[in-house]
């Protein structure tokens, strides 16, 4: 805890442009919410113009698990992902710096008896995550719903990383590091709660798998999950948020606990959490992380999709 307090050394001129950001991120979260996301699509437009080449990543990972989209579709769901990434920007500030009782109005959540369930058995949770735009507001959400322990990655800027721990442990129990593996078990042994995210290409490691994402058949992703879920009376709970259309503002979904999970089998298991995740994204695609290189790390003698 004690690196994650404010320091003198923040001050330093390398951290200006950072602390200018996080200026301005307070200042529009004082904003209407129909402003806020007026402000975010003109962004993530004007943005579409400039980031040609996270506008390629996008609309080639569209590509590779939608090849049934036309080019003309495709190209559309690119642009509302740039809107929808201009948004997610300033939801950072609404995430850090709103009250909670303006969360509490915009969102909505939905069967979260499978959590009540769970807690009522007595059970180590593990939250099922993805990495979706509205991934700082639904930490937040996810937060006021139900407080748990959330897995992390450390932001290379000092500030920003600040920031950000500061915002996410608002409403949660604590930060853990996503190769602290130790503390993660400690916390299900402990019949608490967890947020994982498995969906991100993180190289060739001992703890990652290929498995079908969409339609791509070998998807380097994270088999974390089926090796914490072996943590006796744990179960996996899918959970994401969906940002409603209009100003209507949020739903925080809760899916069912994953049936006969984890099997003996790794490679099925990240099989069952990616098919999961799948079903998670096409609920609000226009909402997913496109943006990133998921199929980065290819087997073997397999040619870079990027």
């Amino acid at each position: 805890m004690d690196s994650y307090k404010l320091k003198a050394a923040f001050c330093h001129p390398k951290y200006w442009l950072a602390w200018l950001g996080i200026l301005a991120l307070f200042l529009t979260s004082l904003l209407p919410y129909g402003a806020i996301l007026f402000l975010g699509r003109t962004m993530g437009r004007i943005a579409s113009v400039f980031v040609k080449k996270r506008g390629h990543i996008a609309r080639r990972n569209i590509e590779l698990c939608f090849p049934a989209l036309s080019p003309k579709e495709i190209d559309h769901k690119v642009r509302l992902n740039f809107e929808n990434s201009g948004i997610a920007l300033l939801e950072m500030g609404m995430a850090w710096f709103w009250p909670s009782w303006r969360v509490r109005n915009l969102v909505q959540v939905r069967d979260v008896q499978h959590v009540e369930k769970a807690i009522i058995n007595g059970q180590g949770i593990i939250f099922l995550g993805a990495h979706f735009l509205t991934l700082e507001m639904g930490a937040r959400a996810l937060g006021l719903t139900q407080p748990c322990n959330a897995v992390y990655r450390k932001h290379n800027n000092a500030v920003l990383d600040f920031w950000f721990y500061w915002g996410r442990m608002r409403e949660h129990k604590a930060m853990l590091d996503r190769k602290d593996f130790k503390a993660m078990l400690r916390v299900l042994k402990n019949a608490d709660a967890l947020w994982y995210a498995p969906d991100h290409d993180y190289g060739k490691h001992k703890s990652s798998v290929f498995a079908p994402f969409f339609e791509v058949e070998n998807a380097n992703t994270v088999a974390g999950t089926s090796t914490l879920a072996r943590v006796k009376n744990s179960c996996v709970i899918p959970v994401f948020l969906k940002r409603l259309p209009g100003t209507e503002g949020y739903e925080l979904v809760f899916y069912p606990a994953l049936e006969n999970f984890p099997s003996k089998d790794v490679e099925a298991d990240t099989k069952a959490t990616n098919l999961q995740i799948e079903k998670m994204v096409l609920e609000c695609d226009d909402q997913y992380m496109w943006m990133h290189k998921r199929f980065k790390t290819r087997p073997e003698g397999e040619k870079s999709f990027y």
